[in-house]
C-alpha cells in the first residue's frame, strides 16, 4: 500500500497585477513562474522588479543601522589613536565568518586587531572572562564582538572598569541591552529602523565593514551620504564570501538584503580568491563553479562547525583568515578529519537520545522503521516539543536537537552536563518552526543561568534540578504557540504539472529563484502520471527510482526516505512531489528528480491532461 508521509497543499490560482505580467514579459518570465512569485507574495511590480534587479541594489545603507554612528566614531577613534583591538566571536559558522570580516575589515583599515575564538567550555557563549583578561594582558583597550555580546551586560561592565571599551555586533533577541557597550549594533534592537531584521552576525559584520570602509578607508571622498548601492567597494565585496556562509548556517530567510548578500556571496565564493575557503571546498568534493546555497549549508558550514564541535574552533578562525594555500590545505585537512569524526559521535549520540524519548522505532523519516502510515499515527502521539537529557559532548546537542526538530517537525531541546560537580547543564533548543525560541527562552529566564539565542536557534545553561521545572513550563509555552500537530505534515507544492511537461525550460526557469533557503525555498513540483519501472535501496537512507512518463523514463533519487524501497513496486502508477534539476555526465545532459513524497495516481492531486514537452527538450531514456 503506498502511504503519503505529507499531506499535499496544491496551489491555487492568484490573482497576478497586469503591471507585473508587463515586467514579466520583458524579462521573459512564463506565466507559471509569474504565478509562483505572486504565490510567494511577489505580486506587486515593485517587489517583482526589486526580485529581478542587480543584488546590489537590494542592500540597505549600513548607516541605517542602530548605533552606527558612535560604532564608526569608536572605531575611527582607536585607529586615530593606534589602539589596539580583540575581536571576538562565537564559535559557530556565523560567528566565525563574522569574527573574520571584521578581523580582516579593522587590518585593512590599519588596526591592530586580534581574533580570539571562545572554546564551548572553557569561555562558554558570550564575552568571557577570559577574553577580557586577554586583552588586559596584551594592552587592548577595544573588544568588538561578532554574532554576540547582546547578551554580556555583567562582563561588558567588567570590561568597562578595566579600561576596555566594548562595541557590539550582534543579531541575537534579548530582554535588555547592554547600556555599558560603546555601541551595540543589532538591528533586533527594539528601537531599530534598519529595514532588515533578519540579518545574521556575519551579515551585521559584513554591514559593519562597509560602513568602516566607505568612511575610513582609503577611497572615501564620497562619505557621508548613501551615494548608491552599485557603487559596494571592492573590499566589502570581497568579503561576501565569508557573509554568505554565515547567512546560510544561521539559516536565514534568503529574501530582502539577505538574498542580496547571498548572491554577491555565490559570485565572490566561486572565484576561489580566499585560500581557506578554496581548500574547503575541494575537500568538500564540490564543484567551485557551481556552488549554491545548499553547498554551503550541507558541505561548508558543517566542516566550519565541527573543528570547534570536535576540538578546537580556533582552527577554522585560522582557515578563514590563512593567506597562504599551502597553511590553508593542512587546516582544512585537520578540519575535514573532525568533520568525520563529528559524524561519527553524532550518530551515536542521536540514537541514544532517540531511545531516551521513545523514538527508536517511529518509521519517522530518518529514523529505522520503514511503516509511514505507523509513523504518522506515532507523530500524532508525540508532547508538542521534545526534551532530553543526557551525557553528550557539549558540541553536539545543537546537531541533535536539530535533527529531532526537523525530522518530528517540532522544538527540541537537548541538555548534557557541563559541570558535575555544580550539577550544570547546557541545553541548545530548535524550533522545528512551532516556536519562537528566544521569545520563549527570556519566559523561562527566572529558572536559567544564562541564555541566548534567536528564533530558530538557543541555547541556555540551567542548574540540573531546575530542568523539570524548565520542561514543564516550555512545554506549555510550545503548547500554546503551536498546538499539537495532528496526522502527517503539510508539504506546500509551487506548480502541478503531467509528468511530460517537467523539462529543461521549467528547470532553468525555476533558477530564476536561485539561491534558495529559508523564506524563499526550492521550489517543489507535483507530477502526475508516473509508472515505476525501478526501485531499489541507496547508501545512506536513499531510495533511487526510474520513473516512466508517456516517452521516455526519468532518474529520481529520495533522500532519507528509505521506506520507499520497500513501498513502491515494479508498474505502481505514482504521482510525485519533486525538485527538478538536471546533471551532466559524458557529455550528455539528463534531467533527474529529487523525490520528497509520493502517493498513488490520483490520491492527492487531480488527474492533469498530459502537455508533451518541447522536441528538445526531452530526457535522457535508461532502463
Amino acid at each position: 500500500m503506498i502511504v503519503s508521509s505529507f499531506r499535499w497543499r496544491v496551489p491555487v490560482r492568484v490573482a497576478v497585477d497586469p503591471a507585473c505580467r508587463e515586467i514579466a514579459e520583458a524579462h521573459g518570465i512564463s506565466e507559471r513562474l509569474l504565478s509562483l512569485l505572486a504565490a510567494r507574495g511577489v505580486d506587486s511590480a515593485a517587489e517583482l522588479t526589486a526580485f529581478l534587479a542587480p543584488a546590489e541594489e537590494g542592500l540597505h545603507d549600513p548607516a541605517l543601522l542602530p548605533d552606527a554612528a558612535p560604532a564608526l566614531a569608536r572605531v575611527a577613534e582607536a585607529k586615530a589613536r593606534g589602539e589596539r583591538v580583540l575581536v571576538y566571536g562565537d564559535f559557530d559558522a556565523d560567528g566565525l565568518t563574522g569574527l573574520s570580516i571584521l578581523v580582516i575589515a579593522l587590518r585593512a583599515l590599519g588596526l591592530d586587531a586580534a581574533p580570539y575564538v571562545p572554546e564551548r567550555l572553557g569561555d562558554g557563549h558570550g564575552l568571557s572572562l577570559r577574553a577580557i583578561d586577554r586583552a588586559v594582558d596584551e594592552g587592548r583597550t577595544l573588544i568588538v564582538t561578532a554574532d554576540c555580546g547582546t547578551s554580556s551586560g555583567p562582563e561588558i561592565e567588567l570590561a568597562r572598569s578595566r579600561g576596555i571599551d566594548v562595541l557590539v555586533t550582534d543579531h541575537h533577541h534579548a530582554a535588555t541591552w547592554p547600556g555599558a557597550a560603546v555601541a551595540v549594533v543589532n538591528p533586533q534592537r527594539a528601537d531599530s529602523e534598519y529595514p532588515e531584521r533578519h540579518l545574521t552576525g556575519a551579515g551585521v559584520a559584513w554591514k559593519v565593514a562597509h560602513l568602516l570602509f566607505r568612511e575610513l578607508g582609503e577611497d572615501h571622498g564620497e562619505a557621508g551620504a548613501w551615494a548608491g548601492t552599485r557603487e559596494l567597494p571592492q573590499a566589502v565585496r570581497d568579503l561576501a564570501d565569508l557573509a554568505i556562509i554565515g547567512t546560510v548556517a544561521d539559516v536565514a530567510p534568503l529574501l530582502g538584503e539577505n538574498r542580496a548578500i547571498a548572491r554577491i556571496g555565490l559570485e565572490q565564493l566561486r572565484t576561489g580568491a580566499r585560500p581557506g575557503l578554496a581548500a574547503l571546498v575541494e575537500r568538500a568534493g564540490l564543484a567551485r563553479d557551481r556552488l549554491s546555497a545548499d553547498d554551503i549549508g550541507f558541505g561548508i558550514a558543517p566542516r566550519i562547525n565541527a573543528a570547534g564541535r570536535v576540538g578546537e574552533a580556533g582552527r577554522a578562525a585560522r582557515l578563514l583568515l590563512a593567506t597562504d594555500r599551502a597553511e590553508a590545505d593542512e587546516l582544512a585537512a585537520e578540519i575535514e578529519k573532525a568533520n568525520l569524526d563529528r559524524r561519527e559521535i553524532t550518530k551515536v549520540a542521536l540514537a541514544e537520545a532517540r531511545q531516551k524519548l521513545g523514538l527508536e522505532a517511529t518509521g519517522v523519516v530518518g529514523a529505522t522503521a520503514t511503516d509511514a502510515a505507523a509513523a504518522a499515527r506515532h507523530a500524532s502521539d508525540l508532547p508538542t516539543a521534545l526534551l532530553v537529557r543526557g551525557e553528550w559532548g557539549v558540541g553536539i546537542i545543537g546537531l541533535i536537537a536539530g535533527r529531532l526538530a526537523e525530522d518530528h517537525s517540532r522544538p527540541a531541546v537537548v541538555a548534557t552536563t557541563i559541570d558535575a560537580d555544580a550539577g550544570t547543564l547546557r541545553a541548545s533548543c530548535r524550533s522545528g518552526g512551532g516556536i519562537n525560541l528566544a521569545e520563549a527562552l527570556i519566559a523561562c529566564g527566572d529558572l536559567l543561568i544564562r541564555h541566548g539565542g534567536h528564533a530558530a536557534a538557543a541555547g541556555f545553561d540551567i542548574a540540573g534540578d531546575r530542568w523539570p521545572e524548565f520542561a514543564e513550563r516550555f512545554l506549555a509555552l510550545a503548547s500554546a504557540s503551536s498546538p499539537k500537530p495532528q496526522g502527517p505534515p503539510e508539504l506546500v507544492v509551487d506548480l502541478v504539472l503531467p509528468a511530460d511537461a517537467v523539462d529543461f525550460d521549467l528547470v532553468r526557469e525555476l533558477r530564476l529563484l536561485e539561491p534558495t533557503g529559508p523564506g524563499n525555498p526550492a521550489p517543489v513540483v507535483g507530477m502526475s502520471g508516473l509508472k515505476v519501472v525501478r526501485v531499489r535501496p541507496a547508501k545512506g537512507g536513499a531510495t533511487q527510482l526510474v520513473l516512466r512518463r508517456t516517452r521516455d523514463v526519468l532518474d529520481a533519487v529520495a533522500f532519507r526516505r528509505p521506506d520507499l524501497a520497500t513501498m513502491l513496486h515494479e508498474g505502481d502508477r505514482i504521482d510525485v512531489i519533486a525538485r527538478a534539476s538536471s546533471r551532466s555526465f559524458g557529455g550528455f545532459e539528463s534531467l533527474q528528480l529529487e523525490v520528497i513524497d509520493v502517493s498513488a495516481e490520483g490520491a492527492q492531486l487531480e488527474p492533469r491532461l498530459a502537455t508533451p514537452p518541447p522536441a528538445t527538450a526531452t530526457a535522457t531514456a535508461t532502463g
